[in-house]
């Protein structure tokens, strides 16, 4: 999301000419600006006033997906307007102009800082806002669906990071190696595979299937099966399951009890877990077991294991200062943030911010031990 492109003389000028804390400004309107963040990305904000005063604000960039994005928070004092973005880590400033049409601030996120300039919208100026795409029905939650096609080429030597997902109907995979593919598809930690060729944590692919045998979206289950499959037919994948004493994190609930959401929404359709950068963690709808599984995989070098004995689906948010033992997964390396106002270590943060509590112990877990796998067949 970015800015208009004006000069620096503008900027500087508007800037100083913020609306006086007594100017009683309407802002219950439609705003809409350019952010230049790397390419244009136009910005929608429509602002409204609720029964009890307070502000709500809907966020759409609009070149991005037609889906607003959720705002925690939004306050206007003394002309400055605030907009709080915790689920991808972005805020919004900015000082409302003397003639009350146009926000002159800044974007931030990820450690990024952009102008972005939010202009009063009129019905001739107005973006029009995407319709978004048609909601696909679940799939049966009795179906066993497969993939009929599916495409997995050598991924690009000089790619960085990985990644999983796709539409509905649809799943990539992005430089993920087998054993990748096989932590998530099996809700484990790399420690928790036993034996296999080298190359299963060397070649990296790239999958791409086509859409799945069964009507519907897949749940998150069915989706980790027809991955099953998919390891098993391509890649030749056999294993048999087993036991291993190794060092794990025990999750349980700190003093004082979980300082998460309860989930009570629907049929529990919408789970998410991700990063909006290494450390800021937001996850959706989520079983503890999820969480768990979610930090093994993609934080921790070891698994973690949910003892909290907490049942349902959580809502919450962690921010903490990783340190060089995380994210070993991405290949990243972590320069661990000295600054004074840095977050505090992860034990720190699970605790203060989520209510529950990381413990580093020797325990027995369940382990894959490998019995065959193989490059993957031609597509």
């Amino acid at each position: 999301m970015s800015a208009l492109n004006l000069s620096p003389s503008f900027l500087l000028a508007a800037t100083g000419q913020a609306a006086p804390a007594t100017a009683a400004q309407n802002i219950d309107d439609t705003w809409q600006g350019t952010l230049h963040a790397g390419k244009d990305l136009r910005t929608v904000v429509k602002i409204s006033k609720s029964t009890d005063g307070t502000l709500q604000a809907q966020w759409y960039s609009i070149d991005q997906t037609p889906r607003p994005l959720p705002v925690k928070a939004t306050t206007f004092r003394d002309g400055e307007l605030r907009m709080n973005l915790e689920d991808i880590d972005g805020v919004y400033t900015g000082k409302l102009s003397v003639d009350g049409n146009t926000f002159v601030g800044e974007w931030k996120q990820g450690g990024q800082t952009l102008p972005l300039i939010l202009a009063r919208a009129t019905k001739e100026t107005m973006w029009a806002i995407p319709e978004p795409p048609k909601p696909v029905a679940p799939m049966a939650a009795d179906a066993d669906p497969s993939w009929e096609v599916a495409t997995i080429k050598p991924a690009a030597p000089d790619a960085k990071g990985k990644g999983f997902g796709g539409a509905p109907r649809q799943f990539k995979t992005f430089n993920t190696t087998l054993n990748d593919v096989i932590m998530f598809a099996y809700d484990v930690n790399s420690k928790q595979i036993v034996g296999g060729p080298a190359w299963m944590e060397t070649d990296k692919f790239d999958i791409t299937t086509g859409e799945p045998d069964q009507p519907g979206s897949p749940s998150q289950k069915q989706l980790k099966s027809m991955l099953r499959k998919l390891m098993a037919d391509r890649f030749g994948l056999k294993f048999h399951p087993g036991k291993k004493d190794i060092s794990a994190y025990v999750l349980t609930v700190a003093k004082g009890g979980p300082k998460m959401t309860k989930n009570e929404a629907g049929d529990h359709q919408g789970a998410s877990f991700y990063f909006t950068k290494l450390g800021n963690l937001v996850f959706r709808d989520d079983t503890l077991d999820d969480f768990c599984h979610g930090m093994q995989g993609a934080v921790f070098d070891r698994p973690v294991v949910n003892h909290t004995g907490l049942e349902g689906h959580w809502d919450g948010a962690l921010k903490w200062t990783p340190d060089e033992t995380q994210f070993q997964v991405f290949g990243v390396k972590i320069v661990p943030d000295e600054s004074p106002d840095a977050p505090p270590p992860i034990f720190t943060a699970i605790q203060e911010q989520i209510g529950l509590k990381l413990d580093a112990e020797k325990t027995a877990v369940d382990v894959m031990i490998l019995d065959h796998a193989e490059k993957p067949s031609d597509n």
